[in-house]
């Protein structure tokens, strides 16, 4: 494997092949845009600031539509024909990072208020930590449909859980999956094989990818978001607005 904490390489992995039916659009819902500009662009701008080798957009829905707003920026494609999940949609553009033995950024398409610099802390924390796997999480007071991050008695990070999977104490949890997570390239190659598709949305969920890990023993680890607001997804036309919102700085 490699050292963790000396390698200094990055590459990102940017989900973008969903369709968004709640937005009430043809257009696929990274392509909606925040003062003219797609969202998609926001997100490959903050990666662009840590400088990574490559960046790999996963398309699907529409993908020559994404991929012709992201004409110039440099990136890379892979294609997810069938969206069956964040570790299936993973596992279609690991080919395209092939040898590269640093450290894999995973992201949603659809956060434009996340900040270069909390990436950075992010990224860091995750090396000086020496952990295999980080999830950036959040605490929400209605954390609604999202995943929910499941810690054992002293605190350590045991697994991410689906909301539509979870118990009614695990959907009590405030602290949330935001769908950025910082990975070892060789141990996610490793283990991503083994998630399976017993779940509520019979899909191949990345979070699962945590557990397994942790139960195999290997160091894993969760950073809190100081403004969960950076990391809050768009999947309907309210919180398209709340994100322009915070983009544009208002209250």
């Amino acid at each position: 494997m490699s050292d963790r904490k000396t390698n200094a390489r990055i590459a990102a992995v940017i989900l973008a092949a969903g369709q968004g039916k709640r937005m009430q659009s043809d257009l696929p819902k990274v392509l909606h845009a925040i003062d003219g500009r797609p969202m998609v662009l926001y997100v490959i701008d903050a990666v662009k600031h840590l400088a990574p080798e490559r960046i790999v957009v996963v398309t699907g829905h529409q993908a020559e539509r994404v991929e012709a707003a992201c004409a110039g920026t440099g990136v890379a494609y892979a294609r997810q024909e069938q969206q069956l999940g964040t570790g299936h949609a993973v596992m279609q553009a690991l080919p395209l990072l092939d040898g590269f033995d640093g450290t894999i950024l995973v992201l949603n398409g659809d956060v434009p208020g996340l900040r270069p610099q909390t990436i950075r802390r992010f990224l860091d924390y995750h090396r000086a930590q020496g952990f295999t796997a980080t999830v950036l999480t959040a605490t929400l007071a209605e954390p609604g449909g999202y995943g929910r991050i499941v810690r054992g008695t002293d605190g350590r990070l045991l697994r991410i859980v689906e909301h539509k999977d979870a118990s009614e104490s695990e959907r009590a949890i405030d602290e949330i999956n935001s769908g950025l997570f910082c990975f070892d390239a060789d141990e996610l190659r490793a283990t991503i094989g083994r998630v399976g598709r017993g779940n509520a949305q019979n899909e191949y969920y990345l979070t699962d990818v945590i557990g397994l890990l942790a139960a195999s023993g290997r160091p894993v680890g969760a950073y809190c978001v100081d403004d969960s607001r950076e990391v809050a997804g768009v999947n309907d036309l309210g919180e398209l607005e709340a994100a322009r919102r915070f983009v544009a700085g208002s209250p």
